[in-house]
């Protein structure tokens, strides 16, 4: 039997024939086992700091002065409604990651906040399960997946537009294009509302630290150090790399309100 053409191939098909292979060049992402996990490995440097200083020429020229256009036009509570709205449609792939992980308690604390903020709180515009009590979402990526998996963290890269990142998170990036199940359920053009939520939580983050954002992008010495250094001691920490409770990353998020809380998130 001769094969299928492409085009006869369902989305779905696509989709995970396109993360079976993610994964296994993310297995490829290893850095000089001559270095340390407290060392950067970023043999990209050039390369890196030229997409830097483009990220802070967009950032300067669009990112802040349209997020102090809209969080001065937008309401405050309805900016935060956004930003909940964002956080909840993120859930889904949270689970999806904790499965993987093997972390099923995980899972099953994500969906729980998820049925409630979903159902009592219209959609996410609330938070009723934080005024219930009940724990904090899990906050977890695919990066994190290949983390648990053994994938080793890769040269340190700075993205155009999404800025710090990893070999390994990035692929991690990718994957997550296709573990919210949702990207699956919805339609167009209602798949899109979770995008335009984060974008909108990443305006009003961008504001909101503003000042924390340009000192490190404009006012530091080496911007880019800077940024690397800060993006590499968190990821690690999060990732259990780093025994220092003591590190704090002003573009960090706590778990409780994770789209607030981060302006670096991509």
């Amino acid at each position: 039997m001769l094969p299928l053409p492409i085009e006869h191939l369902s989305r779905p098909a696509c989709r995970v024939a396109a993360l079976i292979g993610l994964v296994l060049l993310a297995a490829c992402a290893k850095p000089d086992p001559s270095r340390t996990t407290q060392e950067a490995f970023d043999p990209y440097e050039s390369q890196n700091r030229e997409v830097h200083q483009f990220n802070r020429g967009v950032d300067r020229a669009l990112l802040r002065p349209v997020s102090k256009g809209y969080t001065s036009v937008v309401p405050d509570d309805i900016e935060n409604a956004i930003v909940r709205f964002a956080v909840n449609l993120s859930l889904p792939s949270d689970i999806v990651n904790n499965v993987l992980q093997l972390n099923m308690r995980g899972a099953l604390r994500d969906t729980a906040r998820l049925l409630v903020n979903t159902t009592v709180g219209l959609g996410g515009f609330f938070d009723p399960a934080s005024e219930m009590g009940m724990a904090a979402g899990t906050n977890t990526d695919f990066g994190q997946t290949l983390h648990v998996w053994g994938a080793r963290e890769g040269a340190y890269v700075e993205l155009p537009i999404l800025g710090p990142s990893t070999e390994r998170d990035t692929w991690g990036m990718a994957v997550d294009l296709f573990t919210n199940p949702l990207s699956y359920v919805l339609e167009s053009p209602e798949n899109l509302y979770g995008t335009a939520a984060a974008v909108s939580a990443g305006l009003s983050k961008r504001e909101k630290y503003g000042d924390t954002i340009d000192s490190i992008l404009y006012e530091s010495a080496d911007s880019y150090a800077q940024s690397r250094s800060l993006y590499l001691q968190n990821r690690r920490f999060e990732l259990g790399g780093t025994s220092s409770s003591a590190y704090v990353d002003p573009y960090d998020v706590p778990a409780t309100s994770r789209s607030m809380e981060d302006p670096y998130d991509q």
